[in-house]
């Protein structure tokens, strides 16, 4: 067995963990049965050699579309270990788009769940050979009878591929993403050093495994550490997920901004305005501050009372969401990162967090800004040991993003303090170009938006040369000062109740002056759009809202 400072490949992490935490809890679901890194090691020797004798093959690509469940990491390793490639789905992929991946990756083995058989049963899959059943690892479908039980048996090198990860992107075009063992392997010890884990941590899983977030970070991690991971049979809404952090203590959990901004301004930011006392208390800093740290503390118990580590990522942390987890001195921490670096690239822990900056560069990530303007932001180079091979069947593309000498660009605008802290202002295809030449982040103006009272999410788009604040309402809160605002909501579609109708007019009135007198003339908007009730804005999985759609 090889030491685990030389691991290369997650052959070789399978083969390691399965030994070294022979006796350790692997995962589970919450209240369920749960499988040891021994008994996983076998179920995956099982499965790769079931796998062999339906004719997959190395070089074989093979998709796991699934929601959370202990059984998905059996399969990814059965995959991985012989060298086939996996390519995970997230479940909210739709139909189009999973025929779409599964062709342009020329798939030849799908694992699925029955839940999301419906999805692709119609769908026009040439390549698809064999269909498993994921729950019973069963093949339901196989039409790879002459090549069955001819696997040949091939070293595991590094630099061979061991996923192709399909991007759910703001763009609304889905990229595969070649990474390679090296990646994956080197994405983990880069983590591991940062955020040490060990066969005493427990993860609560909550975020979808086929994203590369999850899929490296909460998924493959704790397996290099020997954690336990918990995962939860339904979504994790409040009354399944406190349930479950009472019950299993998590140490450490993944999460996007979304969540966060969420549980802030729907279950304790309304608290802080319960009576005249708070509120008045609440608009002092002193006051604010010691509401902050009571309420941190309740929240501490609430997840369980074992947290070291809160991780957040995906997006940008809403300043008055992460302002009340810095002051209440919740054991969060920030990070950065994408797809295409597996994702990791830099990280703020709870010792070092600042409100607003995502952080320190990773030690083994080399990073630059190009094209640095007037204001000092430009767009972040980086090279990584976990960079991409590439995009699958995309060499143009490829082309366009890593440049000759190895420098990917990320496509993210960011400003670096003397500190060498980084502070995301936006992505490079967002800006909006004014007729006079002026760069506007609407990223940051969203921000400014976000932090107004009531706004749960905006978004700002461009009509006609002129700034629309799209904006969606924390309803909750809005409520707790008028009365009967659900009705009201609906006086306003049905266009029959004139007081109502002049509430929204004033909020909106209010917004706009409140965003224009903080930004300079460039970034000031024209008007605000405020989205229907029980409308959401169409979202990635990590919770990105979809812009592609509202432009």
């Amino acid at each position: 067995m090889k030491r685990k400072e030389d691991l290369e490949t997650l052959k070789d992490l399978l083969e390691y963990s399965s030994e070294a935490y022979a006796s350790c809890v692997m995962n589970g679901f919450v209240g369920g049965e749960t499988v040891s890194y021994g008994e996983f090691g076998e179920k995956v020797k099982n499965l790769r050699e079931s796998l062999k004798s339906t004719g997959i093959e190395y070089g074989d690509r093979v998709a796991i579309y699934a929601h959370n469940t202990p059984k998905y990491s059996v399969i990814y390793f059965a995959i991985v270990s012989m060298g086939a490639i996996a390519v995970p789905l997230l479940p909210d992929f739709s139909s189009a788009e999973v025929q779409n991946i599964l062709n342009h990756s020329g798939c030849k083995a799908l694992f699925v769940t029955k839940r999301l058989r419906p999805k692709i049963d119609a769908a026009s899959l040439p390549e698809l050979k064999i269909r498993f059943d994921v729950d019973t690892f069963s093949a339901y479908e196989n039409r790879n009878t002459a090549n069955a039980g001819k696997s040949i048996e091939k070293e595991i090198l590094p630099d061979d591929i061991a996923n192709i990860v399909y991007t759910s992107g703001t763009t609304g075009k889905s990229k595969g993403v070649i990474l390679t063992h090296r990646n994956l392997v080197s994405q983990l010890k880069m983590a591991i050093r940062i955020q040490p884990v060990d066969e005493h941590s427990v993860f609560l899983s909550i975020l979808p495994l086929s994203h590369a977030y999850e899929g490296s970070l909460g998924f493959l991690l704790p397996v290099f550490g020997g954690s336990s991971v918990y995962y939860l049979e339904k979504p994790p809404t409040p009354s399944i997920l406190l349930p479950a952090m009472q019950k299993i203590k998590p140490t450490h959990m993944l999460t996007v901004p979304l969540i966060c901004e969420k549980i802030f301004k729907n279950s304790i930011l309304p608290q802080f305005n319960k009576n005249a006392i708070t509120r008045y208390l609440y608009k002092t800093t002193v006051g604010r501050k010691l509401l902050h740290r009571v309420a941190g503390k309740k929240l501490y118990k609430t997840f369980g009372g074992k947290l070291v580590f809160f991780g957040i990522g995906g997006a940008k942390l809403d300043y008055r969401t992460e302002r009340f987890l810095y002051e209440a001195k919740f054991p969060y921490a920030i990070g950065y990162g994408l797809t295409e670096t597996a994702p990791l690239l830099s990280a703020a822990l709870t010792h070092n967090v600042k409100p607003g900056s995502a952080g320190f560069k990773l030690e083994e990530v080399d990073m630059k800004v190009n094209g640095i303007n007037d204001d000092g932001i430009g767009e972040l180079w980086v090279k990584s040991p976990s960079l991409m091979k590439g995009y699958y069947r995309e060499p143009e593309l490829t082309d366009m993003v890593i440049t000759p000498d190895g420098w990917f660009k990320t496509g993210d605008l960011v400003k670096v303090d003397p500190h060498g802290r980084i502070y995301i202002k936006g992505r490079l295809k967002n800006v909006i170009l004014t007729s006079n030449g002026e760069n506007i982040y609407p990223e940051e103006i969203e921000s400014l938006i976000n932090n107004f009272r009531f706004v749960q999410e905006s978004l700002i788009v461009e009509q006609k040369g002129k700034l629309v604040a799209m904006v969606k309402i924390n309803h909750e809160e809005l409520e707790a000062q008028y009365n009967r605002f659900r009705e009201g909501l609906q006086c306003r579609i049905e266009e029959n109740c004139r007081e109502n109708r002049k509430k929204i007019e004033d909020l909106k009135q209010e917004l706009q002056l409140y965003v224009n007198s903080r930004v300079n003339r460039f970034s000031q908007i024209s008007a605000v759009v405020i989205l229907p009730f029980a409308s959401d804005f169409e979202k990635t999985s990590t919770m990105k809202i979809k812009r592609y759609l509202y432009g």
